[in-house]
């Protein structure tokens, strides 16, 4: 196996990467949402992410790719979702540099999945180890594994590098046949609740359009990019999506878009982007120019929600954050992320900071369970 480091998406070929990818049935790491991200401007130059990104061929020839992994040099931590600025806190008052530091993740999207591209076992333990040997000869302060997955979380437990959870709320399909059946499973109050709020919507005289695939248009993307600086600017974000990547999706990745839009009369008054695996959709961008009675929860929720039991599609992730979600009953789900620190005296210090936020984690969790919206 021989292995080399590439600061950029663009030369590596589309159709080796995405026989690593497509197995996993999840978009954000394909060829086309990576290498978009870099084309359109959202990664690289000054945006504080640079690709370092491992590739493992079959030979020094470079002909066959058996293995990648996602992998980016920061030198802040935007965009990353799973929050170490106390760490970087922490080292600048040591007087030592945290940045940069190596991640290893999907750029801005805080969704579960495959970190290490590779059909075979031996492959993914082998791109591990040497991504370790590579931070430990760049010098960089640490290497981030985000949102990992199951089966690349336990490789990587067996280096002892350090782990931490998280909660997001997510809505699993139990074989529901309409969303009659599924409100059928709440308690009473939270069935009238949901009621209540769609009956709003619909009074309000919002209808909505339900847009995916060849039905997408660039007009379409038009309004949900202005819905989605419309939502930055509101909570005083950083736009971390320039136009030019919504115009990559709308090329290269329409197969897999859901767009749920609302319209007033003539007018378009709020959006929602939806991404969709082969497994699961993932609730993703949002943004509304009026503000009425329940259309953020009817526009990011319940049209998804409607949306996988009509296409029998098995799990809703809406994102990070909002315990409102547990309400329309999306439950909490752990995330799991994996780190490595050079310094010794830093990685002890996390690495208890770490047990007590677990235990805090298991306890929020049973506090929202014991708050379901279900009957049972």
């Amino acid at each position: 196996m021989h292995t080399i480091f590439t600061d950029t998406m663009v030369h590596i070929d589309r159709e080796q990467w995405n026989a690593l990818a497509v197995p996993y049935g999840n978009p954000f790491v394909s060829h086309e949402f990576l290498s978009g991200l870099e084309r359109s401007g959202c990664v690289g130059g000054n945006t504080g992410w640079s690709a370092n990104h491992v590739l493992a061929y079959a030979d020094a020839g470079c002909r066959q790719l058996i293995g990648a992994v996602p992998m980016y040099a920061k030198v802040h931590s935007y965009g990353e979702y799973v929050f170490d600025w106390a760490w970087a806190d922490a080292y600048r008052r040591a007087n030592l540099e945290y940045y940069p530091k190596l991640v290893v993740a999907v750029p801005f999207t805080p969704v579960t999945g495959p970190r290490v591209l590779a059909a075979e076992h031996a492959v993914r333990d082998e791109l591990i180890e040497r991504t370790l040997i590579y931070a430990e000869q760049l010098g960089v302060s640490s290497l981030h594994w985000l949102f990992t997955n199951s089966a690349d979380y336990q490789a990587l437990e067996r280096r002892r590098l350090l782990p931490r959870v998280g909660t997001q709320f997510h809505w699993n399909n139990q074989d529901y046949q309409s969303f009659e059946h599924y409100l059928g499973e709440f308690t009473s109050s939270k069935r009238k609740k949901i009621k209540r709020e769609r009956r709003r919507v619909r009074e309000a005289g919002i209808k909505f359009e339900m847009l995916a695939g060849d039905a997408l248009q660039p007009r379409h993307f038009d309004v949900m990019y202005r819905f989605y600086r419309s939502t930055v600017a509101l909570h005083g974000a950083i736009p971390y999506l320039t136009r030019g990547f919504f115009d990559i999706l709308a090329h290269d990745l329409s197969q897999h878009i859901v767009l749920i839009l609302a319209r007033h009369g003539k007018d378009y008054v709020a959006g929602a982007l939806n991404v969709r695996g082969d497994h699961a959709l993932y609730g993703r961008y949002w943004g509304a120019s009026a503000d009425f009675s329940g259309l953020h929860f009817e526009t990011c929720y319940y049209r998804a929600i409607e949306y996988c039991i009509n296409h029998r599609i098995g799990r809703f992730e809406a994102g990070a954050q909002g315990e409102h979600k547990l309400s329309r009953g999306l439950l909490p789900n752990l995330t799991r992320s994996m780190h490595w620190l050079r310094e010794p005296r830093f990685a002890s210090a996390v690495a208890d900071f770490l047990a007590h936020e677990r235990d805090g984690v298991t306890h929020y969790r049973e506090v929202l369970e014991a708050h379901s919206p279900f009957r049972n």
